[in-house]
């Protein structure tokens, strides 16, 4: 039987490559609309820095209109298999066909993993084995810090509509706080695979905010991912839905044969953006 622990291995190594250690030398696989934001962020009251990584649409350069906005979690698994753990989502290859589809461009703004504080940066809950949580300062440092920024250097649709928020693992925890703490910054969350077993009074917390009536909710989950995934998604779906949140704007996706990896999430990715964004 595969157990919590193979998740903890999985959490403990997935930032490995994108702190302070570089894979083996790899080309880059990011496509031209990718690139780092000039300065790292100081993240208030943390005491550390992070690299931001964006992706512009084709057309940002050429064209004066505003794009939505994604913000997304471990960046570095996102554009770039150089620097990717275990390979990339393709962010930056989806987003540039759906842009020649003319079906949607977005602008999205990866956040770099802090490396060891991964776990702690990422959920807003303390927890015995991992220790103390970060995840409150790290959502406020999105909202508070890298949010008016990007709004300011980059012609954004800066409000609550046009606002999303991703991620997968400890960023699918992590996403799904971000949307219950600031629904008014967020309306929309890609909720993968998320570490709710490292989290349990995230389903009092999420049961406690209920979320506009409007927001869309996009939880996933593999069917060979490791044992507490697919019941906690589940039981978290049935939280959102006790709520009295619309079955309109509430996915739940279980994939059959579908394991926790970055081959999976990048594989849903485009489903998800269209149902998030895309009316």
């Amino acid at each position: 039987m595969r157990t919590a622990s193979l998740l903890l291995a999985a959490l403990l190594a997935a930032p490995a490559f994108g702190a302070d250690v570089a894979p083996a030398a790899k080309p880059s696989t990011a496509l031209p609309g990718v690139s780092l934001l000039a300065e790292q962020l100081e993240i208030p009251g943390l005491n550390r820095k992070r690299q931001i990584r964006l992706y512009l649409p084709p057309a940002y350069a050429t064209s004066n209109k505003r794009y939505p906005v994604l913000y997304m979690h471990d960046a570095q698994n996102l554009f770039d298999d150089a620097t990717a753990f275990a390979g990339e989502w393709k962010v930056d290859e989806t987003l540039d066909a759906l842009s020649k589809e003319g079906k949607l461009e977005l602008i999205v703004v990866g956040i770099d993993n802090g490396g060891d504080k991964r776990i702690t940066e990422l959920s807003a809950w303390d927890n015995p084995r991992f220790g103390q949580a970060e995840g409150r300062q790290y959502t406020d440092f999105i909202v508070k810090t890298l949010k008016p920024l990007i709004d300011a250097r980059y012609r954004t649709l800066p409000g609550r509509a046009h606002t999303a928020i991703m991620g997968s693992s400890m960023g699918g925890l992590a996403s799904h706080y971000a949307i219950a703490q600031y629904p008014q910054v967020f309306s929309k969350a890609g909720v993968f695979s998320p570490a709710y077993w490292t989290a349990a009074p995230a389903f009092d917390f999420m049961a406690a905010h209920p979320l506009p009536q409007d927001a869309r909710v996009y939880l996933l989950a593999g069917e060979k991912e490791d044992e507490p995934m697919v019941p906690d998604v589940r039981r978290m779906a049935q939280v959102v839905t006790a709520s009295g949140h619309p079955a309109a704007n509430t996915v739940l996706k279980i994939v059959p044969e579908q394991k926790h990896d970055e081959a999976f999430w990048r594989g849903e990715l485009r489903d998800a953006l269209l149902w998030m964004f895309v009316d």
